[in-house]
């Protein structure tokens, strides 16, 4: 399958959105809104439209779509800037395929060359240690929200950029309508 990966466009939202309405609809770990956290996402500031990257096949078909948003980890004496991995979504007919590897190693190679230092996603920790992520508790950053702690997770695009991170991840105001 010959699959080219490029950054999402305006006119590409609302295939996108559907797109991911279809990826998470049977999910069990999720509430079926990553669409809609897509669109508030793209309309604050912290969209970094660069870093919004579907993949699409020969028929420019959108297969799959990654995002990253900025977000930041705050303690009292220090906040850190990162980015948010969220979400990433291959549709259901091309899952198990690679797509989604694809998406994340592109996303980060661009996310590095942007010159953001870390990552922090939440999602199968079986997954995503293969792209480097570690749980975020081994540099004392903490989810907002009650979850696993291997399925909260950070990766340092720089090295030591997470050192004195440690703290509370801040969302922006998208993740939280």
């Amino acid at each position: 399958m010959n699959i080219n990966l490029r950054k999402e466009q305006s006119t590409d939202y609302q295939k996108t959105e559907a797109l991911i309405e279809q990826a998470f609809r049977n999910e069990e770990m999720s509430d079926q809104q990553e669409h809609l956290l897509v669109q508030r996402i793209r309309t604050s500031n912290a969209f970094i439209p660069e870093l919004s990257i579907i993949a699409v096949n020969q028929q420019n078909n959108i297969l799959g779509q990654i995002l990253f948003s900025k977000i930041t980890v705050e303690n009292n004496e220090k906040t850190t800037a990162s980015l948010a991995l969220a979400p990433v979504s291959v549709h259901p007919d091309y899952q198990k395929q690679g797509i989604g590897s694809m998406l994340i190693k592109e996303g980060l190679e661009k996310v590095k060359a942007a010159g953001y230092p870390s990552v922090i996603v939440l999602g199968h920790a079986d997954y995503y240690s293969r792209f480097g992520f570690k749980p975020a508790s081994l540099w004392g950053i903490q989810a907002p929200f009650d979850v696993p702690d291997g399925a909260f997770m950070a990766l340092e695009l720089t090295p030591g950029a997470l050192k004195d991170a440690s703290g509370v991840v801040h969302y922006s105001e998208a993740f939280s309508e």
